[in-house]
């Protein structure tokens, strides 16, 4: 009988400050063959903790012959389970893969064949901007829609903007619109105006928060004509969080690198890219939108790059 071929797979982690997702993922499609997530992120894991951790969440998937482990994100941190250090911009996959930091032995001491992958650097006007997490994504949205160019944003509690360019990540930049949302949401005068909960989305009010933004108004202006609004009923109540909403991710569109973009790539859960979509094309500019998918296909991605080095270093180059 003709022994089983082995399948080997990849497990991809998206380690991030609050949840840990997980992908296994078939080595030669790139095909996601079962996926989990948990609300076990770095922030909930005690010091020395990641091992045991992703052993509780992922042991047995990592049992399985044939599976090794890229993870990437916040896990890569200074604060994580081993520092990756950043790679400075502009950054190909090469690079990427260049600097994997391997992962010592599980909490049990057995050997697991793991790595993780770095972040991104880059520096604008003198002021250094960092990623990590996101740039799994952006390669994998090239390899996903077949482009090797592309203006990318990966919305969030820190927004990242980032340009590629032949394959390459150039330049990024970060804009807190998301932070700035809950700063100014739970912890502001504003707080007082807005309801309890944020409800569905008010698209006029949101259209006009981020017309307002895009027309240069000032921010820390714009902000508190919110409050204004409210006491002469200028807007109803359950407008409100979508209009700050608005005015921020309108302000967020003020990246001077927009000024040329025809399309942009955005990346994320659908509550998000649905409203970066939507402002985008207030501004003229379309936007191609992309699931969670894309951080498991860019993970794949530079396992492939990496595995491809491999052969090539254990059978010499290949012609």
């Amino acid at each position: 009988m003709a022994a089983e071929r082995l399948v080997s797979r990849l497990l991809a982690i998206d380690w991030g400050s609050s949840t840990l997702r997980g992908a296994l993922i078939d080595d030669d499609s790139g095909a996601v063959v079962d996926e989990r997530s948990c609300p076990r992120g770095m922030l909930h894991v005690a010091p020395g903790g990641f091992a045991a951790v992703l052993e509780a969440e992922f042991g047995d998937w990592l049992d399985r012959p044939g599976t090794h482990c890229l993870m990437a994100g916040m896990v890569g941190s200074r604060q994580g389970w081993v520092e990756a250090s950043y790679v400075a911009c502009p950054a190909s996959l090469d690079d990427f893969v260049a600097r994997l930091r391997r992962v010592p032995a599980d909490a049990s001491g057995r050997p697991r064949d793991i790595a993780i992958v770095p972040g991104a650097s880059c520096e604008e006007d003198g002021v250094p901007d960092v990623l990590r997490g996101e740039e799994i994504k952006f390669f994998g949205a090239l390899d996903l829609l077949g482009i090797d160019s592309a203006v990318m944003l990966s919305p969030g509690t820190h927004s990242k903007w980032a340009i590629l360019d032949e394959g390459r990540l150039t330049r990024f930049s970060t804009f807190m619109s998301g932070a700035f949302y809950e700063l100014l949401r739970e912890h502001s005068i504003l707080a007082r105006s807005l309801p309890e909960a944020d409800g569905a989305l008010d698209a006029a009010a949101f259209d006009d928060g981020v017309q307002r933004a895009l027309s240069g108004t000032s921010l820390l202006h714009s902000a508190f004509g919110l409050r204004a609004l409210a006491l002469f009923d200028r807007l109803p109540a359950a407008a409100l969080s979508s209009y700050l909403s608005g005015l921020l991710i309108g302000e967020a569109l003020r990246w001077p690198a927009l000024e040329e973009a025809r399309s942009v790539v955005v990346i994320g859960a659908p509550g998000l890219t649905e409203r970066f979509a939507r402002a985008l094309r207030l501004r003229g500019i379309e936007a191609r939108v992309l699931g969670e998918e894309a951080a498991w296909r860019g993970l794949w991605v530079i396992d492939r790059k990496r595995r491809d080095q491999g052969r090539k270093g254990s059978h010499g180059r290949d012609d």
